[in-house]
């Protein structure tokens, strides 16, 4: 569904403060368990300090819904300036590589601005004050939330990964190792398909994003998709085969980037005397044979399907496969995990799965009017898209038709890949 339409509100105005309530708890909830220093540091240009997730999704609906409306008072001018993202529209604002360098306003104080901008959007959702497009927004503005969130546990573990003891966000057992399910292959009929969210108002209890979409037909031949994704297990077979040294299994970009970076494995994965270990939010740990590779770059997922005699799936091809699919969720974000389950049939969910796609606009795509347009057009190139939800993804969050996307070398996500032929 597009962020213009109204269809969206079927509940009450209680019902939309009570879940724009639960998704800013949620926010407070993952914060929580970090300490104020923690939030201050940025650990590579691409991440963001958790301040300031904190304080930009806060920043968003101070933005959009509550400086349109004549009695609301800014809690702080300076905040325009310090937390606008990428809104040219909206005006100058601090370069993203310094944003680990803005150490006011203080964790505590970040704090006090989201309870101060909470109560007002409550307000205001309750006394009628705003019209169906703020209302719209206010969607869009727990959505743009719940993206955020998954950012704030991608750019933490980034952050406790260059730590000299590699701290651990959450506490957890470590999981049992199992063999991997064989890997085996399911059919998809091709042929003319729709692909893409439903048109405004033909799916009222759905939300879509306006990249979504319009929904359209695509042609596809026929094809197979592989059962689950690809493993851990998986990836040590292609490491011991030389698969970071044979120069025909990669594009001329993801070899000359290789070169650069001399990448052996996937990001956080190290070698000892006791085998590979990787870092997660738990902290350093055992790589489990049968769990979905993690942190892979869109250059290893190709290099690696070329590699087992398959390739990447369309982004198309990907979407048919997975409504046929069902319902079936792999793992998603439960806070006391942080991280995969072991690689099962369920196409959504464990860990975003790389496409053969660039991020395109759909035939007919038109961005929104104004600063909301600026959302998502204006990043449709260079990039490539990833289908599914990964183990950071709120629940609900997640669906069939959604379109993430990363840079060709990006592997701080938590993504992996699929199969297919």
């Amino acid at each position: 569904m597009s962020i213009t339409d109204p269809s969206i509100h079927t509940d009450s105005t209680s019902a939309l403060a009570s879940r724009f309530l639960g998704v800013r708890g949620l926010t407070d909830l993952l914060a929580s368990r970090l300490s104020p220093e923690d939030q201050v540091p940025q650990s590579m240009t691409e991440s963001s300090p958790a301040k300031w997730h904190r304080a930009h999704v806060t920043w968003f609906f101070e933005e959009f819904i509550l400086r349109p409306l004549p009695s609301y008072a800014v809690y702080d001018e300076s905040y325009r300036y310090l937390f606008n993202s990428y809104y040219e529209a909206v005006g100058a604002r601090h370069p993203r590589p310094d944003r680990g360098l803005v150490t006011r306003p203080g964790a505590a104080e970040v704090g006090g601005y989201r309870e101060y901008v909470d109560s007002a959007v409550v307000e205001a959702i309750e006394s009628g004050a705003l019209d169906d497009a703020a209302l719209d927004l206010i969607e869009l503005g727990c959505h743009h939330e719940q993206q955020h969130q998954e950012l704030l546990l991608m750019d933490i573990k980034h952050l406790f990964s260059t730590h000299a003891f590699g701290p651990a966000y959450v506490d957890r057992p470590a999981d049992d190792a199992h063999a991997p399910e064989p890997l085996t292959w399911r059919s998809v009929s091709g042929g003319v398909t729709e692909i893409g969210a439903p048109a405004p108002g033909a799916d009222p209890a759905g939300f879509s994003y306006d990249n979504e979409g319009p929904r359209h037909r695509v042609y596809l031949e026929d094809f197979e998709i592989a059962e689950r994704a690809v493993t851990n297990a998986d990836w040590l077979e292609f490491i011991a085969d030389g698969g970071y040294h044979r120069h025909e299994l990669w594009l001329s970009d993801g070899w000359a980037h290789l070169g650069q970076t001399a990448w052996e494995a996937p990001g956080y994965w190290e070698s000892g005397d006791d085998g590979w270990t990787t870092f997660t939010l738990s902290g350093r740990r055992p790589v489990v044979a049968d769990e979905p590779v993690l942190h892979v770059s869109f250059f290893e997922a190709d290099a690696f399907a070329r590699w087992a005699g398959a390739r990447l799936p369309t982004e198309f091809e990907w979407e048919a496969a997975a409504v046929t699919a069902g319902d079936a969720r792999g793992q998603l974000l439960d806070p006391d995990r942080c991280h995969p389950g072991r690689a099962g049939a369920a196409m959504i969910g464990d860990v975003w799965e790389w496409t053969a796609s660039a991020y395109l606009p759909y035939p007919g795509f038109v961005p929104a009017n104004g600063a909301v347009g600026e959302y998502n057009g204006k990043f449709m190139n260079d990039q490539h898209v990833l289908r599914g939800a990964s183990a950071v993804t709120v629940p609900g969050h997640e669906r069939a038709t959604y379109r993430n996307f990363f840079p060709a070398a990006s592997r701080w996500a938590f993504s992996g890949l699929r199969l297919a032929r």
